[in-house]
């Protein structure tokens, strides 16, 4: 298999560039509008409908076609710099992101910090991954699950920024994991349908 280097590289921002300013802004305002709004226990529901939307497009479409990096149009919410990745690849970064954030959760909810600061370049995914990411990504989401269940109260008073949108407590973060979840569950519908578009 062939990596992303050995191919021709569409011209994309780097990574951690960030949105547009509105973009953000509007981003930001629907996260604590929804998380506000929507119950602990609809949040999860959600986490999981989309954990479980993930793993049904990566059985339709064959193993081969994991690995294949796709160019497709930036998402709202989408950094330029994400634009070329294979379906392993979003999984990947999914996978970082959620261990990360449960992480932000455990350390809100005993009232510390994280050690280091959130850094958007920093979970970009592995252009070499490989198919066990997807059982990393299942006990991951696992692991996840676990933590929240294992915090009682998610409204911590203590927060902890994200790059683009600030300081958020557990609750907002909890949210904000399942929100991103679906972001990229539809990054992998836009990779397949311009996977099937490019076969002749």
């Amino acid at each position: 298999m062939r990596t992303l280097s050995e191919k021709k590289m569409p011209s994309l921002a780097p990574p951690g560039a960030g949105l547009p300013k509105i973009e953000r802004f509007i981003a930001n305002a629907m996260i604590r509008w929804n998380a506000r709004r929507t119950s602990r226990e609809e949040t999860a529901d959600l986490f999981a409908t989309e954990r479980a939307g993930i793993v049904k497009l990566l059985s339709g479409v064959g193993e081969q076609a994991w690995h294949q990096p796709v160019l497709i149009k930036r998402l709202p919410g989408l950094e330029d710099s994400s634009r070329f990745w294979s379906l392993l690849m979003v999984v990947d970064h999914l996978r970082i992101v959620n261990e990360q954030i449960g992480g932000v959760i455990r350390c809100l909810s005993a009232g510390t910090l994280p050690q280091q600061a959130a850094d958007i370049a920093k979970v970009k995914p592995s252009e070499n991954v490989g198919v066990e990411v997807i059982t990393s990504f299942e006990q991951g989401c696992d692991d996840f699950i676990a933590t929240v269940a294992s915090v009682t109260d998610l409204k911590t008073s203590m927060t902890f920024d994200h790059p683009w949108f600030g300081a958020m407590d557990a609750w907002t973060w909890h949210f904000m994991t399942a929100f991103h979840m679906r972001l990229h569950r539809k990054q992998m519908e836009h990779i397949i349908a311009n996977m099937r578009n490019q076969c002749p």
